[in-house]
């Protein structure tokens, strides 16, 4: 086939970011399996021209701005489509780890809708374009409204055009995120450098005006009006200025629900453990060691954690992690281990845990490629990936959370026979 012609196309199948795929390679975004089309073709990539046969699981879009903005790349799927995708996409990277384990049905925890958002800006002039990123571009969509954002949400678009189209005069490009808190809205700007004095007072009259809990720049905070406090378990915990959260309230709980019924009793070790999403609800029935390196997310684990009635003793290290992981050695003074690392995932530290013979592990992960690699880690070391569950807090997106849960019982048990 030569590039720059339309072609009619047959779609054989999904890839992992939601792109039907014909014969020959061919990824075309929209489609379904199933479907004939017509496509411009562009290398190995096309764009959709005309859909000549729809797929019965083809759904309306909900959103007015589905393929143009990049924030979403599945509405165009029926439920049943969309759920066995997102599980294919964990059970593909599994497979090619060489990693035997059942995954999981999808599990919705979309619940109210996402609590945080970054928002970018460009401009032309004084004129601000806010919205998400064009998929595979570098060009901003601007949008009025996002369909998947939490009702806590609502006045965010609102906030990140008001405070872009104040920083207009710099023309720098921003990136604006906004988390919904118990306080109200927390934005955290990047991009603008630090302000002088006008802008300065310019962002502080913006955030009365809007009435946000707190407004920072590059992590300063400019204002706190009122404490930005975000609920974990029986714990509020008031994060650092752009700190990291899950994106839904509703995955939050469930993968610590999903963790207190995976670990052993005793004392648990958190890695990567942020502000305590985690630790601060196990803590209500086990004893936490919790290590991160970012020193500011253990400072709020560490207050919240002092204003929380009845939880068990929660320790606190700040330590890298990928630098300097927890020894095997280490790791003997704990009962279980749960690790939550960023996208790049842990492959030092799991090799740790594969040597120290800790019972009980759980593994969370929003990167199906390297939650792979490291359960390959851990089975070569002698465990046994339990379960896997797939979790759907990135609706809409080729974006999934994982967690699954380790054991060495059996390795244990087989261990205590051989050597009598």
């Amino acid at each position: 086939m030569a590039e720059g012609e339309v072609r009619t196309l047959d779609i054989v199948a999904l890839g992992h970011r939601g792109d039907g795929v014909a014969r020959g390679a061919i990824h075309v975004p929209f489609a379904l399996p199933g479907e004939r089309v017509s496509a411009f073709l562009d290398g190995d990539r096309a764009r959709l021209v005309e859909i000549l046969t729809p797929a019965p699981e083809r759904a309306a879009p909900i959103c007015r701005y589905f393929a143009d903005c990049g924030g979403c790349a599945a509405q165009h799927m029926s439920a049943a489509l969309y759920a066995e995708w997102k599980r294919g996409i964990v059970a593909r990277a599994l497979r090619l780890a060489g990693v035997e384990a059942e995954v999981g049905l999808l599990i919705d925890a979309h619940g109210e809708g996402r609590r945080r958002a970054t928002f970018h800006a460009r401009f032309n002039g004084e004129d601000a374009a806010v919205g998400y990123m064009r998929a595979r571009a570098h060009k901003i969509v601007a949008i009025d409204s996002c369909p998947i954002l939490a009702p806590s949400m609502a006045k965010a678009l609102p906030s990140a055009r008001d405070i872009a189209n104040r920083m207009a005069k710099l023309g720098k490009p921003l990136d604006i995120a906004i988390t919904a808190t118990l306080g109200g809205l927390d934005v955290d700007i990047r991009g603008a450098g630090a302000p002088d004095a006008a802008l300065r007072a310019a962002l502080i009259g913006a955030a009365e005006r809007l009435d946000l809990a707190r407004l920072s720049n590059h992590g300063e905070i400019l204002v706190e009006r009122r404490a930005p406090k975000i609920a974990m378990g029986a714990s509020e915990v008031t994060p650092p200025p752009g700190g990291f959260l899950q994106a839904t309230a509703e995955a939050e709980r469930l993968i610590a629900a999903l963790a207190d019924k995976a670990l052993a009793g005793g004392r648990i070790a958190d890695l990567f453990c942020g502000v305590g999403a985690f630790a601060l609800r196990l803590a209500e029935r086990r004893a936490i060691h919790a290590v991160d390196a970012d020193g500011g997310a253990l400072a709020a684990l560490q207050r919240a954690a002092g204003e929380t009635l009845r939880l068990r003793p929660i320790s606190r290290e700040e330590r890298d992690l990928f630098q300097r992981p927890l020894t095997r050695q280490e790791l003997k003074r704990v009962n279980a281990v749960l690790f939550d690392p960023p996208r790049a995932g842990a492959a030092a530290q799991t090799a740790e845990i594969a040597a120290s013979g800790v019972p009980s592990v759980v593994a969370v992960s929003c990167n199906p490629a390297t939650f792979a690699r490291d359960a390959r880690i851990l089975v070569d070391g002698g465990y046994r990936l339990v379960s896997v569950a797939p979790i759907d807090q990135f609706r809409f997106s080729p974006h999934v959370e994982i967690v699954g849960a380790f054991s060495r019982a059996k390795a244990a048990k087989r261990a205590k026979r051989i050597l009598g």
